[in-house]
């Protein structure tokens, strides 16, 4: 099965590290992956999107036009990010940043409040985490050892420099996922 992924926010949101820790836990997972980061004409503040594959098969081509998930963390990614919709998408947006849900037809619309969720409960540096747990939750497509590995291996000297920040984003990982089981009635 090969799941292809589109990520969109605003450029400081860590879209493109959720990329790169999901593309090494499917790697980590003996899955096939692919990401092509991609940047607004600014490179800070501009809208920045993350295309990823993870697939139990040789992947025969690096492009896509339409998403099996697509994440939208800003007004501005949504409006990029449309193109990339079709009746078989699943979208998440951030509702606590988008000021109006995605118009476009889709398979499902779930909106979560990472943003607020981080902000208020956890600490704004683990936005991005929580994202990641959403995610993998939304998808199935790995393991939460497979991503908590890659974390380890992507943020290991951090953690070990200050064990609480290990906790920190195990916690806000957990919660992104509870995120997506919630909105499942699971």
């Amino acid at each position: 099965m090969r799941t292809k992924i589109a990520l969109a926010g605003e450029g400081g949101q860590g879209v493109q590290s959720i990329a790169k820790i999901l593309v090494e836990a499917g790697y980590e997972a003996d899955k096939q992956v692919l990401y092509i980061p991609n940047f607004g004409v600014e490179q800070r503040g501009g809208v920045s999107i993350a295309f990823c594959q993870i697939s139990d098969k040789t992947i025969g081509e690096p492009r896509y036009s339409k998403a099996d998930i697509v994440i939208m963390l800003s007004d501005r990614a949504i409006q990029r990010c449309e193109t990339y919709v079709d009746e078989n998408t699943t979208i998440v947006y951030d509702s606590s940043i988008c000021t109006e849900a995605p118009k476009c037809k889709a398979k499902k619309i779930i909106a979560v409040e990472a943003n607020k969720i981080a902000n208020e409960q956890l600490s704004a540096r683990v936005f991005n985490i929580i994202i990641l747990g959403v995610l993998l939750a939304a998808t199935n497509v790995l393991e939460l050892k497979d991503i908590k590995n890659a974390m380890e291996m992507a943020l290991g000297k951090k953690f070990d420099a200050k064990p609480e920040l290990r906790e920190l984003n195990y916690k806000a990982l957990e919660m992104g996922m509870n995120l997506i089981t919630e909105k499942a009635g699971v």
